[in-house]
């Protein structure tokens, strides 16, 4: 399947695309960019064309919406990383805060 292949999305997501793309074009941009974008779009939203394979959706018994796997990358800091300003405002009492009155 070569690159940019539309075969593999759904009715509905080609109707999509179309009506996002008439909506890019009224705004001004150019057919191959409201094209482009309509597809992003299209993509962000439903996660893309049919996928094949086993093990791809839930069943619909739990109710659960399928979803992919993909993990997002959000980074822990450790405990000592970084300190609150009340943590640290304890740890040196001995400085002055300026007060404004």
């Amino acid at each position: 399947m070569p690159r940019g292949d539309k075969s593999k999305y759904t009715d509905k997501q080609k109707r999509q695309a179309e009506k996002i793309e008439e909506g890019y074009k009224k705004r001004g941009a150019s057919a191959k960019e409201a094209e482009s974008r309509a597809w992003a779009t299209v993509n962000k939203q439903s996660g893309g064309g049919k996928k094949s394979g086993s093990g791809r959706t839930r069943s619909a018994s739990n109710g659960k919406k399928s979803t992919s796997k993909k993990s997002t990358s959000t980074t822990k800091k450790s405990s000592s990383g970084k300190k609150s300003a009340s943590a640290t405002r304890k740890s040196n009492p001995g400085t002055k805060r300026s007060t404004s009155k």
